[in-house]
């Protein structure tokens, strides 16, 4: 049997980190791998490093996603190849009109407080969704959603405003996870943020703020997704979900075996822990990239020119190269990630470094004097540029660094860039999130496929404001491009207008690409079977179990 553990709070201070690297150098060097026939041991403990401690348990966070994916089981779950299979819906139709999705639940199926996952249920998790339950998912149905309804106990149908045809493939993510009915009902806000209840493969026992979130086996499972490696039970009884900030303390916890698995490997520490035997699982997020998106609503980017010079400034693929140690992927396009269906490559190859451009362009937008330090000036005021960016939620200590080399580089040119930190309290008060804080501002949003176009650029009015679009950039015409690729039922013809959006973007400097949002993670080769889920890449413990 898998040894006891008790519970360690994993240190997050600098003293700790310290002596988390002394253990790193004590602990170095290959881990013990089990034979490929070495028996499975049924029961025990997974303790996993998280590096993100969600405000709630569920919600419009990829953070609540990730953990809730464990406890909460989904409609559909989405296969490596991109596509949607049966989870808790073990079938669906469409109307011709591609307006109404008939949904045929599992039969028997209970939340864990014993009452059913029925067509009631999960009708009454549409509109909780869409009521303020959960922003992200809100924003997902938005534009589409009309209503739905429970047809008997078994079968739910789903009406639209206009044809989705991915519609059931964007259900796969962890926002779209189903709740007890009764429990939204009866429970107080804040008992459902600390416990949700699911009818998933593990159940909330207690969630010890600022430390872990304990997680105990469901042993009447019975709704496991069409792709899982097994049925049944999960084989491991608990999951010690804890929250550790600091990489490198995550790091040597798994080389020490106080941590089974760990999430967000620094990338400096990659070919290290490879070199070591450990299980290392990469995954890169489709979706909106980490890119940085320009406020056009003030100067100095309201001048095109100006956004174009900012972006010619940079030699974006040495920086990510150098800081990533080519763990991180180099992301050109400012629209969608290359793991995205849909993507177009020539968005992503339309700027490159180019010095005497940036020079040009900055010139002829009457950016023509520079100041003692060397930033250029107009009429007496600095090309100053407000970058803020969430440090320690959005944006990893990699991502920091490349946003400092952002800095230095575009200085050259003569753009000021003053790079703000923005802690975890006042991105959650929504610190700098409005038209008058900041000029550029950095961020990624995950998803299935190129239909987040329209969340990140859908205009923004007063009577339905948009507070994803963060270039704050109105265009019936970029819109026009994305409805018609989000009702497109012809594969090609639906990528060829995704693509024709990405290279508006593209052509008027809205936005541009840095990198890819990686989901990673390292594995103790005693524990088997963790994978990461295809939708978001979060880890699933489901299948994992210890070997001896």
């Amino acid at each position: 049997m898998n040894a006891p553990r008790t519970r360690r709070t994993l240190a997050t201070t600098a003293a700790a980190a310290a002596l988390a690297l002394a253990l790193s150098a004590c602990n170095s060097g290959s881990v013990t791998v089990p034979s490929a026939d070495a028996e499975r041991v049924d029961g025990g403990t997974i303790v996993y490093a998280h590096q993100q401690e969600p405000q709630c348990l569920f919600g419009g966070w990829i953070e609540q996603a990730y953990i809730s994916y464990q406890f909460l089981d989904n409609l559909f779950s989405l296969t490596e190849d991109g596509e949607a299979v049966p989870w808790l819906a073990e079938d669906w139709t469409v109307s011709e009109d591609g307006l109404t999705y008939t949904l045929t639940l599992k039969d028997g199926v209970e939340f864990t407080d014993g009452t059913p996952v029925d067509a009631e249920a999960v009708a009454y998790n549409f509109d909780y969704w869409v009521a303020g339950g959960n922003s992200t998912a809100a924003v997902w149905l938005g534009g589409y959603y009309e209503s739905a309804e429970a047809v008997d106990d078994l079968t739910v149908a789903i009406h639209l405003s206009r044809p989705y045809p991915r519609f059931i493939e964007n259900l796969t993510q962890g926002y779209f996870g189903i709740q007890s009915q009764q429990a939204l009902e009866t429970r107080t806000d804040e008992e459902n943020c600390e416990q949700p209840i699911g009818s998933g493969a593990f159940v909330v026992q207690e969630w010890n703020r600022g430390e872990n979130v304990v997680l105990v086996r469901n042993d009447e499972y019975t709704s496991w997704p069409e792709n899982a490696e097994h049925t049944g039970p999960a084989y491991v009884e608990k999951v010690d979900w804890r929250f550790v900030a600091d990489g490198v303390t995550r790091v040597s916890a798994l080389r020490s075996g106080e941590a089974d698995a760990i999430y967000d490997i620094p990338a400096i520490e990659w070919d290290g822990l490879d070199g070591e035997q450990y299980e290392l699982h990469k995954y890169v997020t489709p979706g909106r990239p980490q890119q940085i998106s320009f406020n056009t609503t003030r100067a100095p980017f309201d001048d095109e020119s100006v956004r174009k010079a900012f972006i010619f400034s940079l030699d974006r693929e040495s920086i990510v190269d150098t800081i990533g140690h080519g763990v991180i992927p180099f992301e050109g396009n400012g629209g969608v990630s290359q793991a995205t269906p849909g993507y177009s490559q020539k968005a992503a190859d339309w700027y490159a470094e180019d010095i005497d451009e940036a020079n040009r362009l900055l010139d002829e937008a009457g950016w023509t004097d520079r100041d003692g330090d060397g930033y250029r000036t107009k009429e007496g005021k600095t090309l100053e540029v407000v970058f803020p960016y969430n440090a320690g939620t959005i944006i990893n200590a990699d991502g920091a660094s490349i946003f400092q080399a952002v800095q230095e580089q575009a200085k050259a040119t003569g753009f000021k860039v003053d790079l703000i930190p923005v802690p975890p309290s006042e991105t959650w008060a929504g610190t700098y999130s409005g038209p008058d804080s900041y000029d550029i501002s950095a961020g990624y949003w995950t998803s299935v496929n190129a239909g987040i176009l329209y969340i990140n650029w859908r205009p923004s009015t007063e009577d339905n404001p948009n507070y994803s679009n963060s270039a704050f950039y109105d265009s019936p015409e970029l819109e026009s491009l994305i409805l018609a690729a989000n009702s497109e039922s012809d594969v090609d013809a639906q990528n060829a207008l995704y693509g024709q959006a990405q290279e508006y973007i593209a052509e008027h400097a809205l936005s541009f690409g840095l990198y890819d949002r990686l989901s990673t993670l390292g594995v103790n080769p005693r524990l088997r079977g963790v994978w990461q889920e295809h939708a978001q890449g979060g880890p699933t413990f489901y299948d994992a179990y210890f070997v001896e």
